[in-house]
């Protein structure tokens, strides 16, 4: 509220505003911080990088992707399905970026996020059946409305990784929403998993709810990169 009030303040001789004007115009400055506020420890707890957000995308030419299906996305309206998305594409394009987005706007709307890299996911789950907690942590991530996982099938997933993946897949189908990226497409995904009919199972019921990004286009990576100023150099 102090951060806005000198502004306010301003802003309330310039317009001439009541007594009651200007105090419902702080009051709203002060709902308005505490909800950002909010929002930010929800989403980091939810493991949302706090860069990667809509208003932060650099839309661009360079980069292309279907926008009618990107905006149905945004809206959210695939959560009430339930259903999923692949972010699909080549490394660097953003595809991370986009998936953080909606896990972003999903916080906004006080929907349950929760992201990961696939790798430290698994790794994760690994470590939950050495303590006996694993159906735990699936319960946990199954009642996730919203599960990101991240760099999917980026290498080969082992017996183990292919299980808990399988048993992530059949405790969310038609229960809740999860958007994977990754840089294969869904159909090389079997070949990257251990169990060729558990990695079948799976992908078949991931892929019958899922709406299908592909991104394509210059490394988004690369296009952040410094440019050099100035002349021409030798």
């Amino acid at each position: 509220m102090l951060d806005t009030l000198p502004d306010r303040l301003s802003l309330a001789r310039q317009q001439q505003l009541t007594h009651v004007d200007f105090l419902e115009l702080v009051l709203a400055d002060e709902v308005a911080r505490r909800e950002n506020t909010s929002a930010g420890l929800r989403a980091r707890a939810a493991g949302l990088d706090p860069s990667m957000r809509l208003d932060t995308w650099e839309e661009t030419g360079a980069v292309r992707y279907d926008r009618q299906l990107w905006n149905e996305l945004v809206s959210l309206r695939f959560l009430d399905g339930p259903h999923g998305a692949l972010v699909l594409g080549a490394v660097g394009v953003g595809k991370t970026h986009l998936a953080t987005a909606l896990g972003h706007i999903a916080v906004r709307r006080r929907r349950s996020v929760h992201m990961a890299r696939a790798d430290k996911l698994f790794k994760r789950l690994k470590a939950a059946r050495l303590d006996n907690s694993l159906d735990a942590e699936i319960r946990k991530l199954a009642a996730v409305e919203l599960l990101i996982i991240d760099d999917f099938a980026l290498k080969r997933l082992d017996a183990t990784e292919t299980t808990d993946f399988y048993e992530l897949c059949v405790e969310r189908h038609q229960k809740a929403s999860t958007v994977i990226t990754s840089n294969r497409d869904a159909s090389e995904w079997l070949a990257m998993m251990d169990d060729p009919l558990l990695a079948q199972s799976a992908v078949d019921r991931l892929t019958s709810t899922c709406h299908e990004l592909v991104v394509e286009g210059e490394s988004y990576r690369q296009r952040q990169r410094p440019r050099a100023s100035g002349g021409d150099h030798a």
